[in-house]
């Protein structure tokens, strides 16, 4: 995993080249701590993930294999088990564990696709804010062509981003899909040229990290994901009238307010998770202060 930072966008990049950056244990282990790292990290006003060489990530490195209950499991997988805990009586699935954690971020989250993401490496791009797909790029939840039901949370992302009847074509199929296509179906936010894919990535990220509140921003991404399972918009509506009582008297409206009546660009002070507001949705899992189990 390789993670640096751009100013105040975090670049996370999936680093197993050699292997089309196929997920194991260790890599989603690393890229959850690196998730961990940027979200709790003040200057951090959004993330871009990315894959290192040909392809963004091609689904569960089969060389590893899936870890089965007749297998004896080796120290790695004790150890994720050990950190990560069981679900149902068996361990938590590791793409799962990923897509969960992206899922809980306060900070906004860009994934630029670069050549194929199938399996697990698909429903990796599902809990991301933007979507930048590559013209060339290809994107496949290949699931049953390996013999492999839906994982990943896919089920449950999935169908909410591109509607029961795409994501029951995409799934059941297991076909790669073009970039055109995740375009017309809503998967894909913008298509890229392939060698400019990670700058356009770049360019949405600074977009929301040089024009917008990072608390509203922050705040207004939990409550999107957060209210595609709330019973009603009453549920919606509690709390974001907290936020329409509570954020005019903080200092990113009045900024926000300045700058406009004064035609400048906004200096936004506020910052998160330092000035997140506590009656922020919690993302299901997440632990008393907030904090999310994974």
């Amino acid at each position: 995993m390789i993670s640096h930072r751009e100013g105040r966008v975090a670049v996370i990049e999936l680093a197993r080249p050699d292997r089309g950056n196929a997920m194991t244990l260790r890599l989603c282990t690393e890229l959850v701590d690196a998730l961990d790292e940027a979200d709790h990290d003040d200057e951090v006003g959004a993330i871009v993930l990315t894959g290192r060489g040909r392809h963004f990530c091609l689904g569960a490195d089969l060389s590893e294999g899936f870890h089965h209950g007749g297998r004896e499991p080796s120290p790695e997988h004790a150890a994720y088990v050990a950190r990560f805990g069981t679900i149902g009586g068996v361990p938590r699935d590791v793409g799962g564990v990923v897509t969960l954690r992206m899922a809980a971020l306060r900070t906004p989250l860009v994934v630029a696709v670069n050549g194929c993401a199938v399996g697990g490496g698909a429903s990796m791009l599902l809990p991301a804010d933007v979507r930048i797909v590559a013209h060339g790029a290809r994107i496949g939840f290949v699931f049953g062509r390996r013999g492999m039901a839906a994982e990943s949370a896919s089920s449950w992302f999935l169908p909410r981003i591109v509607g029961m009847t795409r994501a029951l074509d995409w799934v059941l199929s297991g076909r790669l899909l073009t970039a055109d296509e995740l375009l017309a179906g809503g998967l894909a936010t913008a298509l890229a040229p392939d060698d400019a894919v990670l700058d356009a990535a770049m360019t949405a990220a600074n977009q929301i990290v040089e024009h917008t509140s990072t608390v509203a921003t922050s705040l207004s991404r939990q409550l999107l994901w957060s209210m595609l399972s709330a019973p009603s918009p009453w549920d919606a509506h509690e709390i974001e009238s907290q936020g329409v009582f509570d954020l005019p008297g903080r200092e990113d409206v009045r900024e926000g307010v300045r700058s406009f009546l004064d035609k400048r660009d906004p200096q936004f002070p506020m910052r998160v998770p330092r000035d997140y507001p506590g009656y922020g949705p919690r993302w299901p899992g997440e632990g008393p202060a907030g904090q999310p189990l994974a």
